[in-house]
């Protein structure tokens, strides 16, 4: 068997961790190689016999003192000997991917179990070469980053799982914002996992955690997303769950009776269907806009939508405190409600023009529609401002001014009519 004079190792690829040189018979002055960012370590007999840096060595007793005792080489001559030498690459590779299976997390905003899966990605450097090799290649050829990720794939698991939830549920992060959270839980998780490292000879150069999500591969997972999706679509497009369940059925009734073979009439049946329906739903409020506010006026009732009469808010002109206008008189101060023709804020009885519009008011007006309350001027049979007839000058409540029209007592006030 030849005798092997030169030793070195060309890795060709960051992701390998450890080669051991395929021959073990040696002699002194054996040329041994090491490039840059690695290191030689040399096993005869189960024992470390030595170990060299980058630059080129020979072996022989002077650097390799224990062959003596091995093999009782003397100095001088080529003499054989084996040993098995292994080559450490101490690149910093950042290329390590990981990832997790699911996991159920109880969401603070969904307030329910949701599963997850979490991927990102490490680097390992080897700092200690011996207690690398004593604790891992064992009788292997070499070591790669793939074998390092399958040999501790249950403990990154655990760790990564245990870390990642005791934060976010402590933190109360649910899967909408854990984005945010990405290089913290990331720092968090690189901390947790450095001391393991350490016990077998690696440094943790780097740990990032870049995607935590819904397990789709699950079907509670499938579930949960389209919900999400149909929550998202829901505010996008203003419209509740309530009613696009019944959109959906409406639907579903109509198609279903149309291709139920009975032609027309099935079609006209469903219409009916989804008319029924939708009926219904309009009844149950669910169909109802929201009112509308604008100039203090809401619109109340469907007898104000019918009528078109707007209820709002005016000021008193006398006390300038608010009340409704459906009252005929302040109820702070007792001053009658003269609405303006045009805009309905109340204005003095002496007033010329509306306080709030500038419309011209009612001269000489000594009576008071008790239809549209506002002023009708003497001598008008017809109010000015809704056409109703006016009342007797004569036939008004002497306190208030409102006409009696032959009541014995004043609608408004309760004035006895003498």
């Amino acid at each position: 068997m030849a005798i092997i004079d030169v030793v070195s190792w060309d890795p060709g690829s960051e992701s390998i961790y450890a080669w051991k040189y395929p021959h073990k018979n040696l002699s002194t002055y054996t040329q041994l190689i090491v490039s840059e960012s690695q290191e030689a370590v040399l096993f005869s007999k189960g024992q470390i016999i030595g170990k060299f840096g980058p630059g080129k060595h020979t072996l022989n007793t002077e650097n390799l003192p224990i062959l003596r005792n091995f093999f009782g080489i003397p100095f001088g001559g080529k003499n054989p000997f084996t040993a098995e030498v292994w080559f450490v690459n101490k690149l910093l590779p950042l290329n390590i991917d990981w990832s997790t299976d699911g996991m159920m997390l109880h969401d603070p905003d969904y307030q329910t179990m949701v599963p997850l899966t979490s991927s990102g990605r490490y680097g390992l450097k080897v700092i200690d070469a011996e207690r690398f090799l004593i604790k891992l290649v064992g009788t292997a050829d070499s070591f790669t980053s793939k074998q390092l990720t399958d040999h501790f794939w249950g403990a990154l698991v655990s760790k990564t799982k245990t870390m990642l939830l005791q934060f976010m549920q402590s933190q109360k992060i649910g899967i909408k914002s854990v984005s945010a959270y990405l290089d913290m839980l990331s720092e968090n998780l690189k901390l947790t996992m450095r001391t393991f490292w350490e016990d077998f000879g690696f440094e943790l150069v780097g740990f990032y955690l870049t995607t935590v999500e819904v397990d789709t591969n699950t079907d509670a997972g499938r579930r949960i997303m389209d919900a999400m999706s149909r929550q998202s679509a829901q505010a996008i497009g203003g419209y509740t769950w309530q009613q696009s369940q019944v959109f959906e059925t409406a639907d579903k009734a109509i198609g279903s009776m149309d291709g139920g073979g009975s032609g027309s009439q099935g079609g006209l049946l469903g219409a009916v269907i989804a008319s029924s329906m939708m009926g219904n739903l309009a009844g149950s409020g669910l169909m109802q806009s929201q009112p509308t506010q604008g100039n203090n006026a809401v619109t109340v009732g469907a007898a104000s939508m019918a009528s078109n009469i707007q209820v709002k808010e005016v000021f008193c002109s006398n006390c300038a405190k608010k009340y409704s206008n459906s009252m005929k008189f302040c109820p702070f101060c007792g001053d009658p409600y003269l609405p303006c023709p045009k805009c309905g804020s109340d204005n003095d009885k002496n007033a010329k023009r509306c306080v709030s519009c500038g419309n011209q008011m009612s001269q000489g007006a000594e009576a008071q529609c008790d239809g549209c309350h506002a002023g009708i001027p003497s001598g008008a049979a017809f109010c000015p401002s809704c056409g109703k007839p006016a009342s007797a000058p004569d036939n008004k409540c002497k306190r208030c001014g409102c006409m009696l029209n032959k009541s014995p007592f004043c609608p408004q006030c309760g004035l006895k009519n003498e």
